[in-house]
C-alpha cells in the first residue's frame, strides 16, 4: 500500500531500476544488530555467539543475524551487548567517527543533534572509547528519555543527554563541537517496509515541509562546529528535496563548507545532482544506499567539511563553561559531598572511577572531564548515574552496574545465559548462592547485569522494577 506520489516519483528517479526496487518491498526485511564495544570483545562475541551473524559490509561492528534468531529477548540484550538496529542505519556513524584517531580522542567533542532513540549515539560511544564528551539530543521529551535509558544499557560513561532545541544548544555553543551528526527527521521512506504509519503519514506536502526543517537544523549544526571539523548529514528516506536538495542549499548558505570524499562500500551509489533544480558541487561524493542494491532499508549520507585548522584541543564557545562539580574540599561533607559514594567504592569496587562528582538532591553522578556546565540546559543525564545517597549510606545505580565490568568488582555472582537463575533475576525474583554479605555484581556470561545483595545465602534483587519483565527459557 505504498503512496501513489511516492511510486510515481521513485519511478521517475530510478528509470530502468524501478521495477526492481519495487521488488524489493515483497522481500523479507534484513535484520541486524551492532556489538557494543564497550562491554564486549567481538571476537570472542562472534565465537560464542547464540545466533547466525554475518557481517555488515560497511559496519566494523554490525551483524545480520537470521530470522530464526531473537535477540530482543535474549539476556546479553539486557545487559547492553549489542544494540538492534537496521543495518544502513549504521552507515552514518561509521563515517563520522571515520578518520578518528586515538591520540586526541580525550580532547573530542561530539554533538549528536537529533539522537533519539539512540542507536547511533551509542555507536559514536562505543567508538570513543570513553574518552571525551559526547552529547546526544533530543527536542521531544518522551524521545528523549528513550535515548537516555538506551545510553544506561550500553554501560556509557561520557555521555551528557540533553532534551532542547537545535536553536537553543546553538546559542549556548559557538563553534564548540569536533565532530557532530545530523541525523535528520524526514519523511521517513526508508521505513515503508517495516512501518505502515510511516505510509500513512507520507506526502508530497510533508516532503517539503521535512526539507525546510533540515535548513534550519542544519544552520544550527553549521553554527556549532568548531572549524576543520566534520559534520555528516543523513536521512533515512529517498526524496531528493531532502537529501541532495538540503545538502546543497546548505552550502549555499554557508560556503564555509564543502563535500568530503569518502570511500563507499559495495553496494552504496552516489548522489545525483540532476535530482535538483540547484545541485551543489560535489554532490557525487555524498552516499545512498538503496534495498535492491544492499542488505538494508535505506539511506543517504553526506560528509562534510567546514574550513580551517582542526585543532581538538582548542576548546570552542561554550556559554557557561565546563562543569566543574563538587570541591575535592568539599566531598565529605555531610550533605552535600560524596562521602557515602567514596565508602562504598572503597568497599565494594576495586577501580577508582575518574571524573567529576555531581550532586542534585540524593541523586550522584560522574561527570567525564571537559563536560559542559548543565547550567540553562535541560539535562536528562549530566554523564554516568552513580546512584542514591540515603541517609549516611549509598545505594548504587543500575547504570553504574552497566558501565562496569566484572574485574572492576570486589564480588561478581557469574548466572549463566541459559540458566534458570538469570531469568529469575530479570524478571525481579531472588536466587540461592553462597558468599559473603554484600553488594554482588550480576553477571550474564561474564557481562554485567545489574545488582544483588546477598544476605543470609540469599541474592536480594536490585534489577530495577520498570525493566523487570518473564522470561521464558
Amino acid at each position: 500500500m505504498l503512496p501513489q506520489d511516492f511510486l510515481d516519483r521513485m519511478e521517475q528517479m530510478l528509470g530502468e531500476e524501478y521495477p526492481t526496487f519495487l521488488a524489493s518491498y515483497e522481500s523479507a526485511r534484513c535484520q541486524s544488530l551492532r556489538v557494543n564495544t564497550l562491554k564486549a570483545d567481538k571476537e570472542t562475541f562472534c565465537r560464542k555467539s547464540p545466533f547466525a551473524l554475518e557481517a555488515v559490509p560497511w559496519s566494523g561492528n554490525g551483524y545480520y543475524y537470521s530470522d530464526r534468531d531473537a535477540p530482543g529477548k535474549h539476556p546479553y540484550h539486557e545487559a547492553g551487548v549489542y544494540y538492534i538496529q537496521e543495518a544502513s542505519a549504521m552507515a552514518p556513524a561509521e563515517y563520522l567517527m571515520g578518520d578518528m584517531k586515538s591520540a586526541g580522542m580525550e580532547y573530542e567533542r561530539i554533538l549528536d543533534l537529533c539522537a533519539a532513540p539512540g542507536g547511533k549515539s551509542t555507536q559514536i560511544a562505543a567508538a570513543m572509547q570513553g574518552k571525551g564528551v559526547l552529547v546526544c539530543n533530543e527536542i521531544h521529551p518522551a524521545r528523549a528519555k528513550i535515548l537516555s535509558e538506551n545510553v544506561e544499557r550500553m554501560g556509557i560513561r561520557n555521555v551528557m543527554v540533553t532534551n532542547e532545541t537545535p536553536l537553543r544548544l546553538s546559542e549556548v555553543f559557538g563553534e564548540y563541537f569536533t565532530r557532530i551528526l545530523v541525523d535528520a527527521p524526514c519523511s521517513g521512506e526508508g521505513m515503508f517496509r517495516k512501518s505502515e504509519e510511516a505510509c500513512d503519514e507520507w506526502s508530497l506536502s510533508n516532503v517539503e515541509q521535512c526539507a525546510g526543517r533540515q535548513d534550519g537544523i542544519l544552520d544550527c549544526a553549521a553554527n556549532m562546529l568548531a572549524p576543520g571539523g566534520r559534520l555528516v548529514y543523513s536521512t533515512c528516506t529517498f526524496a531528493p528535496a531532502e537529501n541532495e536538495g538540503s545538502i546543497s542549499r546548505l552550502l549555499k548558505r554557508h560556503p564555509e563548507f564543502s563535500i568530503e570524499a569518502v570511500k563507499k562500500a559495495e553496494g552504496m551509489e552516489g548522489g545525483v545532482a540532476a535530482w535538483v533544480s540547484e545541485p551543489a558541487e560535489g554532490l557525487s561524493d555524498t552516499i545512498r544506499l538503496w534495498p535492491h542494491k544492499l542488505k538494508g532499508e535505506g539511506h543517504y549520507l553526506a560528509v562534510l567539511r567546514k574550513e580551517g585548522e582542526f585543532r581538538a584541543d582548542v576548546p570552542g564557545y561554550c556559554r557557561n563553561g565546563l562543569e566543574t562539580g563538587i570541591p575535592q574540599k568539599e566531598r565529605n561533607l555531610p550533605g552535600k559531598g560524596c562521602a557515602e559514594f567514596l565508602a562504598f567504592q572503597k568497599e565494594t569496587l576495586k577501580v577508582s572511577l575518574p571524573g567529576i562528582y555531581l550532586r542534585f538532591g540524593d541523586q550522584l553522578y560522574l561527570a567525564p572531564e571537559g563536560m559542559p556546565s548543565v547550567k540553562g540546559l535541560k539535562v536528562l543525564r549530566p554523564g554516568l548515574h552513580l546512584g542514591t545517597i540515603k541517609k549516611n549510606r549509598f545505594e548504587p545505580s543500575h547504570a553504574l552496574a552497566l558501565a562496569l565490568s566484572r574485574e572492576d568488582a570486589v564480588h561478581t555472582a557469574g548466572l549463566s545465559s541459559d540458566s534458570m537463575e538469570i531469568r529469575t533475576y530479570l524478571s525481579g525474583g531472588t536466587f540461592s548462592y553462597e558468599g559473603d554479605r554484600d553488594w554482588y555484581l550480576i553477571t550474564v556470561d561474564g557481562y554485567s547485569t545489574g545488582w544483588g545483595k546477598l544476605t543470609q545465602g540469599t541474592m536480594k534483587n536490585h534489577y530495577p522494577k520498570g525493566l523487570r519483565k518473564v522470561w521464558n527459557r
